[in-house]
């Protein structure tokens, strides 16, 4: 009686670790650095994460007892396979000896089904391929004011809520290599609310933000460790231009990578002075200055984080940052959820939040303009800030082609 035994097949899917300049002190003319995102290496055992073969020979014993767990392959020849057929030991040329093989050498394919996460922090395009973000985010900057007696009213409250649409577009040159084009639109609303009256003082201002231009180069992704450098040019509208520069550098553990990070910003500013303004209908405005007398600024940050592949499909990365932004300092948190399907498109889900301000507790001078008497901003007392907060909820498209 013949025995059937099957093929056993089987598939080992290894992971690899596949920016985004963060805004801060949004608000008209304020203090705000522009997005730019740059991105991936991955977690692999190659410098890049394309599918790779190995194959090796190796003999196998199969049981009649497992062979309800084997997948099948056809075997070209069944009786090559499973049967081997010694000549008779009887003399008689009709007489057959059948003994039944157990054991056979194979070639075995083993395929390393690796991705490009796309939502990784160190991701670019690949030499050749383009890569797209698309942003969608809510935006809020706040903070309480305590007014001088010099004012009728105690104080109140700044706040702006920005809807802002951003994309983040890319080349590359090649795979470690790219040029990045980028444009940022929102959609804001401004407003001092002050404690003991209903007129409000509001404004909107729905415009192209910012928009930048640079590029990226990752230059070390080898086994265990992962760089990357990158430039831009940005122009921030009604506030100033500027140059921004990055460094990350990560080490790969198991799936996920440890990275720091260190940017700069110069900052060539419009005005000689910047802060929060909003103008009336009427043509007057209140405005609490951040810095006065400044030309140009610099801005830096420091940051470390963790990017993990949680499995084939979904990623979590959390970053932590601590700036000087001219006037004050900040620390935030970051914290993103990605989901990955496949190897072109990914959604990055992204939470952010300051934890401290060096702003609260400040003096920040305060000034007036009423277009009756026109003769411009006129000093009007000093104004204590206290609960400066700013968070971000936003969503990504990530595309690769």
């Amino acid at each position: 009686m013949k025995k059937q035994l099957s093929l056993f097949v089987w598939a080992v899917a290894m992971f690899g670790m596949t920016p985004v300049f963060g805004a801060t002190n949004s608000g008209l003319r304020g203090a705000s650095s522009a997005d730019l995102t740059s991105g991936p290496a991955v977690r692999t055992r190659e410098n890049v994460n394309y599918q790779k073969y190995q194959t090796r020979t190796t003999t196998r014993t199969y049981k009649q007892s497992d062979a309800g767990d084997l997948y099948y392959a056809q075997p070209s020849k069944r009786s090559d396979l499973y049967k081997q057929y010694d000549a008779a030991s009887s003399s008689s040329a009709k007489a057959t000896k059948n003994t039944v093989r157990t054991t056979r050498s194979e070639k075995v394919i083993t395929k390393l089904n690796r991705k490009y996460y796309l939502a990784h922090p160190f991701f670019q395009p690949l030499g050749g391929n383009f890569g797209s973000i698309t942003d969608l985010s809510y935006n809020q900057n706040s903070f309480d004011f305590e007014l001088s007696d010099y004012f009728v009213e105690p104080g109140g409250e700044w706040k702006s809520n920005t809807f802002s649409i951003k994309e983040d577009f890319s080349y590359g040159i090649t795979d470690t290599v790219a040029l990045v084009a980028m444009a940022k639109f929102d959609m804001a609303e401004y407003k001092f609310d002050f404690d003991e009256t209903d007129a409000d003082s509001k404004m909107d201002d729905n415009s192209l933000s910012v928009f930048g231009i640079g590029g990226q180069w990752r230059m070390v992704d080898n086994t265990d460790w992962i760089a990357m450098a990158s430039a831009h040019y940005q122009h921030q509208k009604d506030f100033s231009n500027n140059l921004v520069l990055e460094l990350k550098a990560g080490y790969k553990v198991a799936r996920s990578t440890i990275y720091g990070l260190a940017r700069g910003w110069y900052l060539n500013l419009d005005e000689n002075s910047y802060g929060a303004i909003v103008e009336e209908s009427n043509g007057g405005a209140f405005y609490i200055a951040y810095d006065t007398d400044v030309k140009d600024m610099f801005y830096i940050e420091g940051g470390l984080g963790v990017f993990s592949v949680l499995n084939q499909d979904w990623t979590l990365n959390v970053e932590g940052v601590f700036g000087h932004y001219g006037w004050h300092n900040q620390a935030s948190v970051k914290a993103a959820l990605g989901w990955q399907p496949n190897d072109w498109f990914a959604l990055n889900l992204y939470a952010k939040s300051s934890i401290y301000d060096s702003a609260d507790g400040k003096n920040l001078k305060t000034y007036l303009y009423d277009p009756s008497v026109n003769t411009g901003l006129e000093y009007s007392g000093d104004a204590k800030i206290d609960n400066v907060s700013e968070m971000s909820l936003g969503v990504q498209a990530i595309f690769h082609f």
